[in-house]
């Protein structure tokens, strides 16, 4: 899974279809993430000492990975992504596209710089 927290993201299934929004937190043991915005839910609170007036606390639950898809950094659309290695070693992720990158993944690594 490539998501990242803070990466833009867009939904391609569900109630939510279309909505884009920033990455939350990332469950990697659960494949899922959560959106801001995406798949809102309402936790109601009894009036208590600490919440005298009590009522409904709206929060974002996890979705699956497989529902978002990051979006393209040069036209604003949702794209496939892919992992290639630049001339220094470093790897990169990158929009399949466009062919634009992403973010870096990796720093450089001398063993799979490409060689001249």
């Amino acid at each position: 899974m490539y998501l990242r927290k803070n990466d833009t993201v867009v939904v391609i299934t569900g109630d939510d279809k279309g909505t884009e929004g920033k990455v939350l937190r990332v469950l990697r043991e659960k494949n899922q993430v959560v959106v801001e915005g995406v798949n809102r839910v309402y936790r109601h609170l009894k009036p208590s000492r600490r919440n005298p007036q009590g009522g409904r606390l709206s929060k974002e639950m996890p979705v699956d990975a497989s529902n978002v898809m990051l979006l393209d950094p040069d036209s604003k659309a949702p794209t496939r992504v892919g992992v290639r290695y630049l001339e220094d070693g470093s790897k990169e992720l990158y929009a399949k596209k466009s062919k634009k990158r992403i973010r870096l993944i990796t720093k450089p690594n001398p063993k799979y710089a490409k060689k001249v």
